[in-house]
């Protein structure tokens, strides 16, 4: 199952008086993976967070499946959604399986269903359970741990998973693996994704569509061929210059 998702001229003020979001609009369609990427401080994790409602936005309509969800339960919401960040936010008391296993006990799974489900997406991540299970964060590698927190976002089976530089503290070698895994595990399951990035090699390898973002505004918004054959201004041009992103067939190689 999977779901749209519409933002609607959203944008994000906070105390201080500092807008880090503007007006933005865009959408993904449901099954499809957005990517946003910017300048530091352009407001992609604000976006991201918005969308789950761990920030709340200013003014505007984040739509899920047609529905504003800020009219809905934000704790209710929030579990509903998946929810990924560098090196997975595992908690370091529990072992990988409680990790994995925390949204069914939030949501009063009972005891074999949950351990059933828990298994299931230890063998997707390619982790074994009986090898795995066990284990406490501390005796896991970095990319391990990233694969115990996908695995986590997706135990809930939700529509929607939302994915914060996951994989930005990893070395070069395990990203270009973890990447691929997340090619895999796209096609397999399906899910609407918003994926936040600072490299922009990843986000034309990873998302069917790219958001860039500057100073908490929307660029342009379009696959990774129409930023590279029409880029909408000369912000997106430098921008692309810059990341040394030329050739379509070089940005969305796998490996």
């Amino acid at each position: 199952m999977s779901l749209d998702i519409e933002l609607r001229r959203v944008s994000k003020t906070f105390g201080s008086g500092k807008t880090v979001v503007r007006e933005l609009s865009v959408s993904v369609a449901a099954g499809g993976t957005l990517c946003i990427i910017g300048t530091s401080g352009c407001g992609k994790t604000t976006t991201l967070k918005s969308i789950n409602r761990l920030i709340e936005p200013t003014e505007g309509e984040i739509l899920i499946g047609g529905k504003d969800v800020l009219h809905r339960d934000a704790i209710g919401l929030r579990r509903s959604i998946g929810y990924v960040i560098q090196e997975g936010g595992l908690f370091p008391h529990m072992t990988v399986g409680a990790n994995v296993g925390l949204v069914a006990r939030l949501l009063d799974w009972d005891k074999p269903r949950m351990a059933k489900r828990v298994d299931e997406l230890l063998e997707l991540v390619n982790l074994s359970p009986a090898e795995y299970r066990h284990r406490f964060p501390e005796e896991l590698s970095g990319g391990q741990r990233q694969r115990v927190g996908v695995a986590r976002a997706l135990m809930a089976d939700p529509p929607i998973v939302l994915m914060d530089e996951p994989f930005g503290a990893l070395d070069p070698i395990t990203r270009i693996g973890l990447q691929n895994e997340f090619l895999r595990l796209k096609r397999e399951l399906g899910k609407t994704i918003v994926f936040v990035t600072h490299d922009l090699p990843e986000a034309f390898k990873l998302g069917d569509r790219i958001a860039l973002m500057h100073q908490g505004e929307l660029m342009q918004v379009g696959t990774p061929h129409e930023l590279l054959t029409r880029p909408a201004n000369s912000f997106v041009s430098a921008f692309l210059q810059a990341h040394t992103i030329h050739d379509p067939r070089e940005a969305v190689r796998e490996s």
